[in-house]
């Protein structure tokens, strides 16, 4: 019923509009029988750049919106994002860290969040720190923690954070498809993050020389770990070697 009510919106709106399907299928750059089909309802036969080009002609945006009967999708994936925050700002905490979660900035219309933002007082250092729970544009994602590292001086500033060294770290959910990613494109991360989470470990606790990590994080979060436990004791072991068990270093080539 969804398809055939997408093809007759586009039909209602090209024949408002006195178009052909001729004339539709020239400027789209698709062809008449893909209007055709489109116009019947006959959606699977067609790519979703072929409708989304139809439909822009017409000037009808498409959304395609994720659905599923376990509940709202982006709410699910922005709770396993917040809880991965949640993990990672708990053990700087405990390791003697100043962090904050999303540390908003605006410069010059370059706008936008720092996953999490930590401040180690003794060394004056200011660590930058981006949180993935997947990765999926790897260019984008390294691209977007060079940028924030440039403007990690002045969004400290504006926290009262001077710092002397500036420092930034890639933490990844621990899945095997993250995992497989990060090795396919190992020359170009490493180019940019040469460090692993051996590095990133010994750094957070002595802050010293430079860095430049990728890491990857397990994917449970303490408190699921609570749940699973019911004895304290066996939270707080856990806690207590979080420097061993949470700094999982990448895989090497």
């Amino acid at each position: 019923m969804f398809d055939d009510r997408v093809g007759a919106i586009l039909r209602a709106m090209r024949v408002r509009r006195g178009l052909r399907q001729v004339d539709v299928a020239r400027v789209a750059a698709v062809s008449a029988m893909t209007v055709s089909r489109l116009e019947r309802g006959q959606l699977d036969t067609l790519t979703v750049q072929a409708i989304r080009r139809v439909a822009r002609v017409l000037e009808v945006r498409m959304d395609f919106a994720p659905w599923s009967r376990h509940g709202d999708l982006h709410r699910f994936a922005t709770a396993e994002h917040a809880g991965l925050v949640e993990s990672v700002v708990l053990a700087l905490v405990e390791l003697g860290w100043e962090a904050r979660a999303e540390a908003s900035f605006n410069f010059g219309g370059d706008r936008g969040f720092v996953d999490i933002l930590a401040w180690h007082a003794p060394t004056r250092t200011l660590l930058v720190i981006e949180i993935k729970t997947e990765i999926v544009d790897v260019g984008e994602m390294v691209g977007t923690l060079g940028r924030k590292r440039q403007l990690a001086g002045l969004i400290g500033g504006e926290l009262g954070w001077a710092p002397d060294r500036v420092a930034t770290a890639l933490i990844v959910q621990d899945r095997s498809t993250n995992r497989r990613r990060v090795a396919d494109h190992e020359a170009t991360i490493r180019t940019l993050l040469p460090d692993d989470g051996h590095r990133l470990r010994a750094f957070l606790r002595h802050p010293s020389g430079t860095l430049d990590a990728v890491a990857f994080w397990p994917n449970e979060h303490p408190r699921v770990v609570r749940q699973r436990g019911p004895a304290t004791r066996r939270v707080r072991r856990a806690n207590s070697c979080s420097g061993r068990r949470l700094w999982a270093p990448a895989r090497p080539p």
